[in-house]
């Protein structure tokens, strides 16, 4: 009897061993939540809008050919070099010389022609003189005439001769004054087309018309350049490369937020890490579509008295929207994340109306806030939630959502202060005795969501 009591009780007693090292051990497995927190913050928060866009000069001046021939030569510019790329130049000066020699051969042939014309006039003016003295002499005879009459003196027919030589006489000075007429107009004409072909032989010699920079040179010398309906283009010249333009393309849901002398900041890829400042000028009325996405060119002015602006490079430009000055901050995750509900402190469930409820897929972020409309003189505020620690719980803190820079948010509740730590994300601890994460850093045995998971002892195995 003796012994069976004592098979009974070592039985018990490894039972009970045997449920306590169970206990102990899937005790100590058992995964635990910890949470990743950041603390609130105060200071200044600005608001932009960013869009990418070209450094371009100020004012451009295309300089083309208006006759075609042979690049004879180039001019040169303020340093005495030939015209290239980059040269200075003031306006007047030689850029490019065509070969003039057939529009020399045609300047020449104008002027010959104008002597010629002229050379006629004085002709036509000669014969005038010429036909007015027959005229003269056929008006004294008409007159003799007159005055004797048809009579045994004067046969009718010389009587009738004497009229028609003075008529007729009288037409010649009428032609002979119309052809001065028509070889004065000869000479206007002939004038007209020496002009023409003077301006063709001053065109051979390409000049600057403004002070600037080659920007581009598109011609090199023994190049035949053909003027038709379009003056091709020889040289491209910046007026002012001290003021120079940012043309940016905008979205057209953020061209509402901009308007004429608004801050811009914008970085170029040649100068990593250096912010240029400048403003807007004017937007653009001329819409683009691509892809169906509407984008406004805006103008941003920036000065560029140090010339290391150069046309044409690619610029990341921040609009500065609006700027807030000593307000709360939070991260932009900490508007996204949202609990489960056994991670809510108890006596907050039922203030959260199912906020930590999840689906079965929630794991992308969602929209920051709640974006519930307020009502009253609070109508046009957005709210949100954040959440607080609470133990091993969280809580929730209704919040004002403010202005955002991307990164962090302004924020507005009575019930948060500087320093005051909300929730990121959650981790799962490698066991419960592990510390859990705060002021976002998270420990060395968190669980990767990446990493191969391996089954953990449990009972049955």
């Amino acid at each position: 009897m003796k012994r069976a009591v004592k098979l009974v009780v070592g039985v018990a007693i490894l039972v009970l061993v045997g449920a306590g090292v169970w206990w102990f051990w899937n005790t100590k497995k058992a995964p635990v939540v910890g949470f990743t927190t950041a603390p609130v913050k105060r200071g200044s928060l600005v608001a932009t809008i960013g869009a990418t866009g070209t450094v371009e000069p100020e004012e451009v001046v295309d300089v083309g050919a208006q006759v075609a021939g042979l690049i004879n030569a180039f001019g040169k510019d303020k340093r005495g070099k030939p015209i290239d790329y980059g040269s200075e130049i003031e306006a007047g000066m030689v850029l490019a010389q065509i070969d003039d020699s057939m529009y020399a051969a045609s300047a020449a042939e104008a002027a010959a022609q104008v002597k010629q014309a002229n050379a006629q006039v004085a002709s036509a003016e000669a014969n005038l003189d010429q036909l007015k003295a027959k005229l003269d002499q056929a008006q004294r005879d008409w007159d003799r005439a007159r005055k004797i009459g048809p009579s045994d003196a004067m046969a009718v027919s010389a009587y009738d001769a004497y009229k028609a030589a003075f008529d007729g006489a009288k037409a010649n000075v009428t032609v002979g004054e119309a052809a001065i007429l028509q070889a004065r107009a000869a000479v206007t004409q002939a004038e007209a087309a020496e002009s023409r072909a003077k301006l063709n032989l001053g065109y051979c010699v390409i000049k600057s018309p403004v002070n600037g920079v080659i920007i581009d040179r598109r011609v090199n010398i023994g190049q035949t350049v053909v003027a038709s309906l379009n003056a091709p283009s020889l040289f491209l010249l910046a007026k002012d490369l001290k003021r120079m333009q940012l043309w940016v393309a905008v979205n057209e849901a953020d061209i509402g937020s901009l308007k004429p002398g608004q801050p811009v900041t914008f970085t170029v890829d040649a100068y990593p890490g250096q912010v240029f400042q400048g403003t807007v000028g004017k937007v653009r009325l001329n819409a683009t579509m691509t892809q169906n996405v509407v984008t406004y060119t805006v103008e941003v002015v920036t000065d560029n008295s140090d010339g290391r602006l150069l046309p044409y490079l690619t610029a990341n430009a921040q609009f500065q929207v609006a700027q807030h000055d000593d307000v709360l901050m939070v991260p932009n995750a900490a508007l996204r994340w949202q609990p489960q509900p056994t991670m809510i402190a108890p006596d907050a469930r039922t203030q959260t109306r199912g906020a930590g409820r999840r689906s079965a897929g929630a794991g992308a972020p969602r929209a920051e806030g709640d974006k519930e409309s307020a009502t009253g003189p609070d109508a046009a505020v957005t709210r949100g939630t954040v959440w607080v620690r609470d133990g091993d719980f969280v809580r929730p803190v209704r919040i004002k959502i403010g202005i955002t820079d991307g990164t962090m948010t302004e924020v507005q509740s009575e019930k948060l202060t500087e320093g005051t730590e909300v929730v990121l994300s959650e981790m799962m601890a490698a066991a419960r005795g592990a510390p859990a994460a705060s002021g976002g850093e998270a420990t060395s045995n968190a669980a990767s969501p990446f990493a191969p998971q391996f089954p953990s002892r449990q009972r049955g195995r």
